[in-house]
């Protein structure tokens, strides 16, 4: 079965930090480019930051720039978030999906192939 799994979220201060986890199964997760998104409640949907195939590119969305980073392990087919520096317009249910898009990143307004079910990020004091 052929699914993404998003792990890591909960309730943080501001200023704090999470690892957020992306464990894919049932593909060849190699292959694919995987973003991150987020949803914060009554907003659009927004990309937060992607990382190519063999994990040579890396974009971010401006507004996270210097606080998070994008990583992955392939031989544990795992894509990480590391988020640093957490403030509470950071609150969203953060989804990872994939694309297979060559050794680059797709545009955030790409369509994706895969998605996780997501999980909740709250900062907060």
């Amino acid at each position: 079965q052929l699914q993404l799994v998003e792990s890591g979220g909960g309730s943080v201060q501001p200023g704090g930090s999470l690892r957020l986890s992306c464990a894919g199964s049932g593909f060849t997760m190699d292959y694919y480019a995987i973003n991150w998104f987020r949803q914060a409640p009554g907003k659009e949907r927004e990309g937060v930051a992607c990382i190519s195939s063999g994990g040579e590119i890396t974009t971010y969305a401006d507004s996270v720039k210097g606080r998070f980073t994008i990583s992955r392990n392939n031989a544990k087919k795992t894509v990480y978030l590391q988020m640093n520096s957490l403030k509470p317009e950071d609150t969203a249910v953060y989804y990872c999906a994939g694309r297979v898009y060559g050794s680059d990143c797709p545009p955030f307004n790409y369509g994706m192939d895969y998605w996780g079910k997501g999980t909740p990020v709250t900062v907060s004091s």
